[in-house]
């Protein structure tokens, strides 16, 4: 990149001024072409352009399983001030990447001021694999996304500025795209695993769970971290499984409820494997949880069906109606499919609904205790109004073994 620190090397000896050569592009696949500067990772990725509204909480989105095949544009534009550090990750495996593919920033990542921070965000982004392109006006592409839906785009960071644009416009046309995809292979862990970790308090870091009340078998299809906290926090002794676990290898473990995680794709691609194994959970009679992908896939177990989103739910500011309290609450969400409404059948009940577009985002079925929630009731970043639906699923546990249950948060 050239020197232009100063008006004298700014200039050319013509006068001209002389731009700095872009490091990083994003390619769409209709063909529209954005230049910026690059940082992070280095190299070429696919994936489908989504925009997060979250003004904080930058580390946790980059690392939620649920983005696997996305590319996450910021629309607060100072991503980065804070820098990284190594406890605020929600991937469930700390050794992999979360399958995020790129991000976009309005502005280039400055020096870290926190007293938390251990890296720079550009080198935190190196060392996950993700490429990051700066210097976009965010606000247009967001508004652009607004209107047309999350296109497919390749993302690309080279400190050279080598790149071949036909190339990448061919690459970005040609990608399937998210419809189909079955993404939660690809983040699942590959191993069971049990979890005491408690969430994070001030001062004191993160707690245990030394006094477990119930026994939880959590799904692993994209699974965050802070979810896993906030069930030990309510009292559960929790076991992962991977995505592909079979109903009875989970019922072996003897169980006191079962929970479905979140994760990233097509719910009806990952619904062919999940969803027969979720209806013999819940004809168990366990008590069952869903969040995000949980939810839909449950929901499709139970006669619902699923529709690809037009610019999908993605931040930290989503009011939300619970119709079992009558109250609102403000939601963290990650989405890019939804529940279709209008194929709830008569043994499920809408439990929660956006205030913003009027999507399902809650089910429960009839007579059973088995619900659902479309939104991220753990935060991780975001409000966290919804840490009583952890206490409502414990409950359900209690009850089923004749215990009485707890006032909710």
């Amino acid at each position: 990149m050239p020197d232009t620190s100063t008006p004298e090397a700014a200039h050319g000896s013509a006068g001209a001024w002389a731009e700095p050569v872009p490091t990083a592009i994003l390619v769409l696949a209709d063909g529209t072409v954005v230049h910026g500067a690059g940082l992070g990772a280095t190299g070429v990725a696919v994936g489908e352009v989504c925009f997060n509204t979250a003004i904080t909480g930058y580390q946790e989105i980059l690392t939620d399983p649920s983005y696997a095949g996305q590319i996450i544009t910021f629309t607060f534009p100072h991503i980065g001030n804070v820098g990284a550090n190594d406890e605020d990750m929600e991937t469930s495996n700390l050794a992999a990447a979360s399958g995020v593919r790129g991000c976009i920033l309005r502005a280039g990542a400055t020096e870290p001021s926190n007293y938390r921070a251990s890296q720079h965000l550009g080198e935190w982004l190196k060392r996950r694999g993700i490429i990051a392109l700066s210097g976009v006006d965010t606000r247009a592409l967001t508004a652009w996304i607004r209107e047309n839906g999350m296109p497919n785009a390749v993302i690309a960071h080279d400190p050279d500025g080598a790149f071949d644009i036909d190339q990448l416009k061919s690459q970005a046309a040609g990608w399937s795209g998210i419809v189909g995809l079955d993404l939660a292979k690809e983040v699942t862990c590959g191993q069971s695993y049990d979890w005491d970790e408690a969430v994070w308090e001030w001062d004191k870091g993160f707690a245990r769970q030394e006094a477990p009340e119930c026994h939880v078998v959590a799904v692993d299809y994209g699974l965050k971290r802070n979810i896993l906290r906030c069930l030990a926090s309510a009292g559960c002794k929790v076991t992962v499984v991977p995505a592909e676990t079979s109903a009875e290898d989970i019922l072996a473990r003897k169980p006191d409820g079962i929970f479905l995680s979140n994760g990233p794709g097509d719910p009806a691609a990952t619904g062919q494997y999940a969803v027969p194994e979720i209806k013999k959970l819940v004809a168990s009679g366990l008590p069952v949880f869903g969040i995000c992908l949980g939810h839909q896939m449950l929901s499709i177990a139970l006669g619902a069906t699923t529709s690809k989103m037009h610019q999908g739910h993605h931040g930290a500011n989503h009011p939300v109606k619970d119709h079992t309290t009558s109250k609102v609450e403000i939601t963290s969400m990650n989405h890019g499919f939804t529940v279709e409404r209008e194929s709830l059948p008569e043994t499920l009940e809408e439990t929660h609904v956006s205030l913003f577009d009027g999507t399902n985002c809650g089910i429960r079925l009839k007579g059973k205790p088995v619900f659902s929630v479309q939104y991220h009731p753990e935060a991780s970043p975001g409000p966290q109004d919804s840490h009583y639906l952890f206490t409502r699923f414990v409950n359900l546990i209690r009850e089923a073994k004749g215990e009485a249950p707890v006032a909710e948060a």
